[in-house]
């Protein structure tokens, strides 16, 4: 179910919001705001809860009794639609990647449909101190930031003891994967970065 922040507003609703919104901050009733416009209480009601398509003139008198220029009411509102992606803790995709044999559970933060990719988000978490771990090889570049727990990593020939906080970039197809883990759980944010490659 989409958040409020999600909903679309149209015009009627979009003016409606903004008109409350000013004079709440500004402290004042709606028998003030009628009294100073020559607005009846039922119009400007009508107009706080997007009843009602009013003139220009209407609302350029109403802006006035609130203090508000009339261009500043529309400033807003033909924004450019967000695209943004939005996950809820907790809400991440479960899935299957190449660890989850050994125990590591995936949950991808960005669904894109398609074959390419150009990057893709998991959070990992993995909490067997007696795994033994494989190692990775994919295209592409890797950010690993660890949010919980303390392990070492490899990436290549070197190994690079980490703990909450600490973090590692590095080109993916060079052999890598956890070494040793020291303290679990552990929770780390994986940023696979493909470019205009297939990925893995």
């Amino acid at each position: 179910m989409p958040s409020v922040t999600d909903k679309q507003f149209g015009l009627d609703e979009f003016i409606a919001m903004k008109v409350k919104k000013i004079r709440l901050h500004e402290g004042l009733k709606i028998t003030d705001v009628s009294r100073i416009s020559g607005i009846s209480q039922g119009m400007i009601s009508k107009i706080e809860n997007a009843q009602v398509s009013t003139s220009l003139e209407t609302l350029n008198r109403l802006c006035s009794a609130l203090g508000l220029p009339i261009s500043n009411l529309f400033s807003d509102f033909d924004r450019q639609d967000s695209t943004a992606q939005f996950t809820k803790a907790g809400k991440g995709i479960e899935v299957v990647r190449r660890g989850t044999d050994k125990g590591h559970t995936y949950h991808l933060l960005r669904y894109h449909r398609g074959p390419k990719q150009s990057f893709e988000p998991f959070l990992v978490t993995m909490d067997d101190l007696s795994e033994v771990f494989p190692t990775f090889s994919h295209p592409g570049e890797e950010f690993v930031y660890i949010l919980e727990g303390k392990l070492t990593y490899r990436h290549g020939n070197h190994i690079y003891q980490m703990e909450a906080g600490d973090s590692l970039t590095f080109d993916s197809e060079i052999p890598h994967g956890p070494e040793k883990l020291i303290e679990a759980p552990i929770k780390l944010l994986s940023l696979m970065h493909y470019g205009d490659r297939e990925q893995p």
